[in-house]
């Protein structure tokens, strides 16, 4: 449970702005990331509009984005070699148990919004502290296999926080190189699946980092943020494998 001194205000949220980042790569994310969140959300009228700081028309139109059944946190390292932040759900859990995830979890009613519910459940998760993060924007939204909207919240934290992980819910914390993402191919992997009460064998794109295996939501999350960031163009599927000799 969150203290009262660690909740999420929106109110007192802040956000980066392209012009004062000093890294390369960061900036540009930021600059793609915020355009497409005020092209999407906020209108052409608002996008142009000269009567407010980049900062407000980010928070306005993060604000006025209709409420997904659950938010997950993408967040980067602000520096020159940024690292993305990754979870690996506890074996026990009923859903996901096991998987890769960005830390995130379902809306709740006193939220209000989706970036309130996406730094909440990071602060549940790891501790990740909501005063320490820094918005970008939002990455279009997914499904989840269960038929969960999900909305991607981006955001960058300090590289020295201290995060430690909730065992009820996190087994794991560690972090993907994001130039390396930028550059290495994916690697199909294979899963096996119940279809209509019948096993089967699913085939989709994953990343192998640090030892485990990112794929499903959190691997198109992924390709989502580098397509939006760095035009990656990367081919996303789930195929059935043929067994037939």
């Amino acid at each position: 449970m969150l203290n009262p001194s660690q909740s999420a205000r929106f109110d007192e949220l802040t956000v980066a702005v392209p012009d004062f980042i000093r890294y390369p790569t960061i900036r540009k994310l930021a600059e793609r990331v915020q355009q497409e969140t005020l092209k999407a959300i906020a209108g052409p009228a608002l996008y142009d509009s000269h009567g407010y700081s980049r900062s407000a028309r980010i928070l306005n139109s993060l604000y006025q984005t209709p409420i997904a059944d659950a938010s997950i946190l993408v967040a980067i390292t602000h520096e020159r070699h940024p690292k993305l932040l990754l979870t690996r759900r506890a074996a026990h859990m009923n859903s996901h148990a096991g998987e890769v995830s960005c830390a995130g979890g379902k809306h709740e009613a006193g939220d209000g919004n989706n970036v309130v519910t996406a730094l909440r459940e990071a602060c549940e998760e790891t501790a990740l502290p909501p005063n320490k993060v820094q918005l970008l924007g939002q990455l279009p939204i997914q499904t989840s296999k269960s038929g969960m909207s999900v909305r991607p919240i981006v955001a960058l934290i300090a590289p020295d926080l201290l995060l430690v992980p909730e065992l009820g819910e996190i087994s794991r914390i560690f972090w993907a190189d994001f130039e390396t993402l930028l550059t290495q191919p994916t690697v199909e992997y294979a899963i096996e699946y119940m279809l209509q009460d019948q096993a089967a064998t699913l085939l989709t794109p994953s990343w192998q980092v640090d030892g485990e295996t990112v794929w499903g939501l959190t691997g198109r999350v992924i390709a989502s943020l580098l397509e939006t960031g760095f035009d990656r163009q990367l081919e996303w599927y789930y195929r059935i494998q043929d067994t037939r000799l």
